[in-house]
């Protein structure tokens, strides 16, 4: 556990957070991640084990009620025709369903379910990752492909719940999920932004939308 950097900005800047029977959670003073030590990580028999559970389901309205939260903002954002990424779409895709629906085209990648390595050798006019970026062995990677991937003036919509303080964490049942590795707070995704030189909007607590200018800020 000494050895543990955090996964997202590489600092060994970490303090414990949080412990209980089954992990430890350790806080990164630098970006504000809480994450699990590896030594935590699920196999990749078991952990998709846990998600071969999931029943979504495109024709599930409760389901698509709750990716409305992000479906919502995202597609008053881009232009029609557009084409997008849905990365990490589980074993019942229906994110992507939704924009199809009114007309955009979505690719699908999923380690899993969808594991297709040409998905990420092209560019998106927007990208989705709900329920996604608490899962990552190493977001720092993984976002950063994302951040490649999106075209200037594109959008990339993450759906995650939000560490509040030590308090709510200790109760949350959000951490209890072994499969959930990374827990990210407000204070990250405005860390991540900056890094990114991004726009950031934050909708329903949950729902992170970054905006890619078509140039980098001005620096002036």
């Amino acid at each position: 556990m000494a050895h543990d950097a955090c996964p997202l900005c590489r600092k060994d800047t970490k303090e414990e957070f949080y412990h209980d029977h089954r992990r430890n959670y350790l806080l990164c003073r630098h970006c504000h991640l809480v994450f699990v030590p590896s030594t935590h990580y699920l196999s990749q028999a078991d952990e998709k084990a846990a998600y071969d559970h999931h029943q979504n389901s495109p024709t599930d309205l409760d389901y698509r009620r709750f990716l409305s939260r992000v479906f919502d903002p995202l597609q008053e954002r881009i232009a029609p025709n557009s084409h997008g990424l849905d990365f990490g779409s589980g074993p019942g895709p229906t994110l992507s369903v939704m924009f199809e629906e009114i007309g955009h085209t979505v690719t699908l990648y999923d380690h899993f379910y969808a594991n297709n390595p040409a998905a990420l050798h092209q560019t998106y006019d927007f990208i989705t990752a709900t329920e996604v970026v608490e899962h990552l062995h190493d977001p720092s990677t993984s976002l950063s492909q994302l951040w490649t991937l999106l075209k200037p003036g594109g959008y990339l919509g993450l759906m995650t719940k939000l560490v509040r303080d030590q308090q709510a964490f200790a109760t949350w049942h959000y951490k209890n999920d072994l499969t959930h590795v990374c827990f990210f707070s407000r204070a990250t995704f405005e860390w991540l932004a900056n890094q990114w030189q991004a726009e950031l909007e934050f909708f329903h607590n949950d729902v992170m939308i970054f905006f890619k200018p078509n140039y980098p800020p001005s620096m002036a």
